[in-house]
């Protein structure tokens, strides 16, 4: 009780910190690096190609869709779409916990060792508190215009297309998550100027479209692509299986603030609530919402029963106590949109504003990227209630912030470093940091 002179709230934050501190000691998660120790030590020198499953001879056949086997309702095959120019052929990823080793295995592992455990340490301790603290718009402008780009703050880190991204809320770290349209996920140590700071791994046998650190534990990655959600567990060197799904996944979102459970948008339009405790990698509830086609699905902040989801022209918020198979009505809709919608997101803090991105182009935005790009989404910044970034496709290349009325805040632009499209961005949840990928699986860092 030696800190009568401190307010209620700084005496519930200090109790707060001290019960999270212990909390995670608990959890002795130093004790993991001398697992990730072995596992990297334990690797073979040199794999070129993920190694296919086996089969078994007495292995039960698992039931797939007549879509997915290109197949009609009548049994007829479907006539086989050509193949696209110079798509390549990937070796499948197994079903199941799959161990946290790098894609290159011709790299030192004490480098990618070093890498895992730094994602480790900074989770270890790292107690989120939002404080809701909006800052005046002179001063939220000041500090867009403090940000640059430097040479050193660009690194290739997946092969292919970024199509989502995560950013580690550590303020001691710069620490990003990237997935690629092949399924890699790479993992990059911003703050480690070496060659080495980055690492792949392979995770995942499709594009990979919507990555969270859990807001619970930031030691867990979770990730989604078309056939399963994972979780990756750095204090076990594990990417444990979640969820899978015949039916092509979307995206996804925490329910509560535990990240026990999330909504999760299905591309056939269907959404589904998978809960982490249940064992099994089933969901618990498939929900027909009337969507041709769920790109996105975001939980509200406060309100966290509600949730919106968008895709086709459709824009509408659920309440998930009253989900069910079929027969589902929305709370609210939001009408106007006349061509296909890319995302929809709720305001960090209240809930109250919702941005979308539509290529109706209704922001007067050019964000009609063509298919070798991936399509924008605008995204709050998680520190200021009625401003959000967003992918542009003007000369010369930028990021731009805009209010929620529409007025154009500031372009993040580089002239010698920052010659593509960043179609997917990412904001730091306490410190002045964006992150953009481009087509070319390559981040930059403001």
């Amino acid at each position: 009780d030696g800190y009568s002179q401190l307010s209620a709230y700084e005496r519930k934050r200090l109790k707060n910190i001290t019960e999270n501190a212990k909390f995670f000691a608990a959890l002795k998660l130093h004790e993991s690096a001398a697992r990730l120790h072995q596992i990297a030590t334990k690797r073979p020198s040199h794999v070129t190609k993920r190694a296919k499953p086996k089969k078994a001879e007495d292995e039960t056949v698992r039931r797939r869709s007549m879509r997915l086997q290109r197949v009609e309702p009548s049994g007829i095959p479907m006539p086989e779409m050509p193949a696209q120019p110079g798509a390549e052929e990937y070796p499948q990823v197994p079903a199941g916990p799959l161990p946290m080793v790098p894609e290159d295995q011709m790299g030192d592992s004490k480098l990618t060792e070093d890498l895992l455990t730094t994602w480790m340490r900074i989770s270890e301790v790292l107690l989120v508190i939002i404080t809701n603290v909006l800052m005046m718009l002179s001063r939220y402008q000041d500090s867009l215009n403090s940000m640059v780009l430097s040479e050193d703050n660009i690194k290739k880190v997946v092969k292919y297309r970024v199509s989502s991204m995560a950013i580690h809320p550590s303020e001691s770290i710069i620490f990003v998550a990237a997935g690629d349209k092949s399924g890699q996920i790479g993992l990059w140590n911003v703050n480690s100027k070496s060659e080495e700071g980055a690492h792949v791994f392979i995770p995942h046998n499709y594009l990979v479209s919507c990555m969270h650190f859990s807001p619970f534990n930031p030691a867990h990655l979770l990730s989604l692509s078309n056939e399963t959600l994972r979780c990756g567990d750095v204090t076990r060197a594990v990417f444990d299986e979640i969820c899978r799904s015949e039916e092509s996944l979307s995206s996804f979102d925490f329910l509560e603030d535990n990240a026990s459970t999330a909504i999760v948008g299905h591309w056939d339009g269907d959404v589904a609530v998978v809960d982490r405790r249940t064992p099994g990698t089933s969901s618990e509830l498939s929900a027909d919402i009337g969507f041709k086609r769920t790109r996105t699905v975001h939980v509200h902040p406060v309100n966290k029963q509600y949730f919106i989801a968008a895709g086709s022209v459709d824009v509408c918020i659920y309440d998930v106590r009253y989900l069910k198979s079929n027969g589902n009505k929305p709370v609210s809709s939001l009408k106007g949109h006349t061509k296909s919608v890319a995302s929809a997101y709720f305001s960090p803090v209240t809930g109250n504003r919702v941005v979308t991105v539509c290529a109706d182009d209704k922001l007067r935005h050019n964000n009609n990227t063509g298919r070798w790009l991936t399509r924008f989404r605008a995204i709050w910044d998680p520190k200021q209630e009625d401003c959000f970034v967003v992918g542009s496709m003007a000369r010369p290349r930028q990021i731009e912030v805009f209010q929620d009325t529409g007025k154009l805040l500031h372009s993040f632009y580089n002239l010698d470093c920052l010659g593509s499209v960043c179609s997917i961005n990412v904001v730091h949840p306490s410190k002045n940091i964006l992150v953009g990928g481009n087509s070319s699986g390559r981040l930059h860092v403001f």
